[in-house]
C-alpha cells in the first residue's frame, strides 16, 4: 500500500460527529472532486476507505443519498448525483445561488472555525490530493480544475500561516508543499498524526543514513590522500637509496625511513605511534617533508 493510501485510510477514520465539519469536509471533496455543477455531482476515487466514507459524509452533511453508487467489479468507485433538487439543496447549504456554478468560490463563512478548516482540507485531500513516499521525496499536492477555488484555497492557507507552491498541470490547478515540516503539520491538522509521525521517522532515518554516508565518504577520501602521500614518501626514500644518501642521514631520519617502509599503509598519526618513544604527528610530518626535499637535491 502506498503512503498516500495509508494517509487517506487514516483520514477516513476521523469522526463525523459535528455537522459543521461534515459539511466543510464535503465542501472540500466536492470542490476538489471530478464534477460539481447545478446539474451533476460526480466523485471518482480509487480509495476503498474514502468510498465507504462518502455515503456517510453526504448523509451527515446534508441528509442525502447518492443517486448512483459504485457497481461491483468496477476498478474505480464512482458516486453520482443527478437529482437537481438534491444538488440545489447542497448548493444552498454552501450559501450559493443554485442557478450559478458553485465551483467558482469558497465560502469562507463556512470555514471560520479551525476544525472546519481542517475538515475542508481533509475533504480536498481525499478527493483530489496525494502525497509522495517520504523515502523518495517530500511532496504533497491538492489538484482541482477550478482556478478560482484554487486561488481562494491559497488565500485560506495563507490566513492559516502556510505558503504552498502553485502550478498548472494539464489544465488543472495544483497547490503543493515540498517542505517536510509543512507536510507533517498539514497531515496532523487534517487528522493523520500517525502518518505525520511516519514521515518524521523516515526523515530522521534518511538524515542519519546520509550522515553516515558522508562520514564514510570523507574517511575514504582521507584514506586515499594518506595512501597517495605514503606512495610519494616511499618514492622519495627509493631515490635517496639510489643516490646513496641514506647512510649519511641523521639517526632520526633513518628511523623514519625504516618505519615508513615497514608500515606503508599507516596514516601519519598511526605511524607516529610506532616510534620508540612515540613522536607527534607534526614531528613525523616534518621529518617526511625533509626526506622529500633531500630526495630532490
Amino acid at each position: 500500500m502506498s503512503f498516500s493510501s495509508e494517509v487517506k485510510n487514516e483520514l477516513c477514520r476521523a469522526g463525523l460527529d459535528r455537522s459543521c465539519c461534515a459539511k466543510a469536509e464535503a465542501y472540500g471533496a466536492l470542490l476538489y472532486g471530478n464534477t460539481f455543477t447545478p446539474r451533476e455531482v460526480r466523485l471518482i476515487t480509487e480509495s476503498e476507505s474514502f468510498a465507504r466514507r462518502l455515503p456517510l459524509l453526504l448523509d451527515r452533511a446534508f441528509g442525502l443519498a447518492f443517486d448512483r453508487l459504485p457497481g461491483e467489479g468496477e476498478r474505480k468507485y464512482i458516486f453520482q448525483l443527478t437529482d437537481e433538487k438534491k444538488i440545489h439543496r447542497i448548493i444552498d447549504a454552501f450559501g450559493f445561488d443554485s442557478r450559478q456554478s458553485p465551483v467558482l468560490h469558497i465560502n469562507f463563512g463556512l470555514l471560520e472555525e479551525e476544525c472546519c478548516r481542517a475538515a475542508f482540507l481533509r475533504g480536498a485531500f481525499l478527493a483530489g490530493g496525494s502525497v509522495t513516499e517520504p523515502s523518495k521525496r517530500y511532496h504533497l499536492e491538492l489538484v482541482t480544475s477550478h482556478a478560482q477555488a484554487n486561488r481562494e484555497l491559497l488565500a485560506l492557507l495563507a490566513d492559516m500561516g502556510r505558503q504552498p507552491g502553485q502550478a498548472v498541470r494539464n489544465g488543472s490547478q495544483v497547490t503543493y508543499f515540498k517542505n517536510s515540516e509543512q507536510i507533517e503539520e498539514l497531515l496532523t491538522l487534517m487528522g493523520a498524526p500517525v502518518s505525520a509521525m511516519e514521515l518524521m521517522n523516515t526523515k530522521a532515518e534518511k538524515e542519519l543514513r546520509n550522515g553516515v554516508n558522508r562520514r564514510v565518504n570523507c574517511e575514504a577520501a582521507n584514506l586515499d590522500k594518506a595512501v597517495d602521500a605514503a606512495q610519494g614518501q616511499l618514492e622519495a626514500i627509493r631515490r635517496l637509496y639510489a643516490l646513496n644518501r641514506v647512510e649519511s642521514l641523521p639517526a632520526a631520519l633513518k628511523e623514519t625511513i625504516v618505519l615508513r617502509e615497514a608500515y606503508p599503509e599507516l596514516t601519519l598519526s598511526q605511524l607516529a605511534e610506532e616510534f620508540d618513544p612515540p613522536i607527534t604527528k607534526s614531528c613525523l610530518n616534518h621529518r617526511l617533508r625533509k626526506l622529500m626535499e633531500l630526495s630532490k637535491i
